[in-house]
């Protein structure tokens, strides 16, 4: 693999985002670094309305079982997967945006990834969280070349995407629609059946959306380049 070779690392605020989101991406990419950030189970056992939907008899099963369907999705990417000892706001012990910006900022430099991909933070509080840590230092590892994802399923929410460009602009970040380069040769058809056959492995989650309401998944993939530019005068 030469220098210029992206080398992807991938903030994941659940299990399934990254998949969902870039999954055909990173077919393109063998081991690219997905990192989890909302990977742990709460401190104790408790019931949620989404796990249950999942089929889970409680959280403790939920954060098991959905760990499994992560290894077996990434396995057919040939990804590495990072877990984050964070809970997401579900299990109502969230991390502060400090938190989570120290400890990926640590794990990214742990890894020889030099190019990092985040979720735009569209409509889930959890989404939105992981963008702010993102956009914490973001500034501070401008050696990296970064890409925002459109979260599949959410970016559907009407004006999520055009509010967060709006917001990105005001923050002094510019975003320009961009793909980083494939990692190596792999026909569309190849990637979109690979993409199908991770996504397929988070069977809890696509019970937990229902038929019909997670089709976006195997939508066109949008990327965002972003660089630090210069922050705009609010009026």
């Amino acid at each position: 693999m030469s220098e210029t070779t992206p080398r992807l690392f991938i903030v994941s605020p659940h299990f399934d985002d990254a998949v969902f989101s870039c999954g055909a991406l990173l077919a393109a990419h063998p081991d690219a670094a997905v990192c989890t950030v909302f990977a742990a189970p709460p401190e104790h056992d408790m019931h949620t309305e989404w796990d249950q939907k999942a089929g889970f008899a409680n959280a403790h099963e939920a954060v098991r079982e959905r760990t499994v369907e992560d290894n077996r999705a990434l396995e057919v990417l040939d990804a590495i997967p990072l877990r984050m000892p964070f809970r997401d706001s579900q299990y109502a012990d969230s991390p502060s945006i400090s938190q989570m910006a120290a400890a990926l900022e640590e794990t990214i430099y742990r890894t020889t990834a030099n190019t990092l991909l985040m979720p735009l933070g569209l409509h889930h509080e959890d989404h939105a969280r992981v963008f702010e840590a993102c956009c914490e230092i973001l500034p501070r590892l401008t050696h990296l070349d970064w890409f925002g994802y459109e979260e599949a399923i959410h970016r559907l929410t009407p004006g999520a995407v055009q509010a967060r460009l709006a917001d990105l602009a005001q923050r002094g970040i510019v975003a320009t629609p961009a793909t980083p380069s494939a990692g190596h040769t792999i026909d569309v058809q190849r990637r979109a059946h690979l993409k199908r056959e991770a996504v397929n492995a988070y069977a809890s989650q696509l019970r937990a959306f229902g038929p019909g309401n997670y089709e976006d998944v195997f939508a066109t993939e949008r990327y965002w380049q972003l660089s630090v530019g210069r922050k705009r005068a609010r009026k």
